[in-house]
C-alpha cells in the first residue's frame, strides 16, 4: 500500500482484490446508470498484464471510498473507470486519486493518458482539464441509460 501524497497521508492506493468488489460494486451503482458487473471488476483484476484496478483506502477506518481501472499498453495508458462514494465526494479524494496516477505514471515513463467522458459530465470534465487533458474527439452514442456521446479526452505527457 503507497500513501498518495505527504499532504493526505489516510489515503492509500493499493490493488483491488477480489474482497473488495461489494464495496466496489456498492460505489459503481451509485455513481453510474451502466454499472459495471462483478464479473467485469473480476476480469480486470485476473488480466494483471494490461489492468490495473486500483481501490482508494481511507485510514484510520481503512474504508474503501473510491477506485480507478487503467490499461496500459506500452507507453499509452487508457482510464476505464472512476469513482468516488457519494459521501467523500466534495472532499479532493478523486482529484488526489488523479494526482498520484499521473505523478506514478510519469516515472515510468507513459507519454499518453486517454479516456472518456458523458459529454454532460461537467464536474469530471471540469477535473480532467485541471491535469491538463483536452478534447481530441467525440464517440457518437458511446453511453447508454440515458444515450449520449462522449468526449475522448487525452493527455500527452513529455
Amino acid at each position: 500500500m503507497s500513501a498518495l501524497n505527504k499532504e493526505e497521508p489516510r489515503l492509500f492506493f493499493r490493488r483491488m482484490k477480489t474482497e473488495d468488489i461489494p464495496s466496489v460494486l456498492e460505489i459503481e451503482r451509485l455513481s453510474f446508470t451502466n454499472p459495471w458487473s462483478r464479473e467485469t471488476f473480476v476480469g480486470e483484476i485476473q488480466n494483471d498484464i494490461i489492468s490495473f484496478p486500483l481501490v482508494l483506502i481511507e485510514k484510520p477506518e481503512s474504508r474503501l471510498v473510491g477506485y480507478l481501472v487503467y490499461w496500459r499498453i506500452h507507453d499509452d495508458v487508457q482510464i476505464n473507470n472512476i469513482a468516488v462514494h457519494p459521501d467523500y465526494r466534495g472532499r479532493g479524494f478523486g482529484e488526489a486519486m488523479l494526482r498520484s496516477l499521473i505523478k506514478n505514471l510519469k516515472k515510468e515513463e507513459v507519454t499518453f493518458i486517454s479516456l472518456e467522458v458523458r459529454c454532460s459530465n461537467t464536474p469530471a470534465i471540469s477535473l480532467y482539464r485541471k491535469f491538463g487533458f483536452e478534447v481530441i474527439g467525440k464517440r457518437t452514442g458511446y453511453y447508454t441509460n440515458p444515450d449520449e456521446d462522449a468526449y475522448i479526452m487525452a493527455l500527452t505527457m513529455k
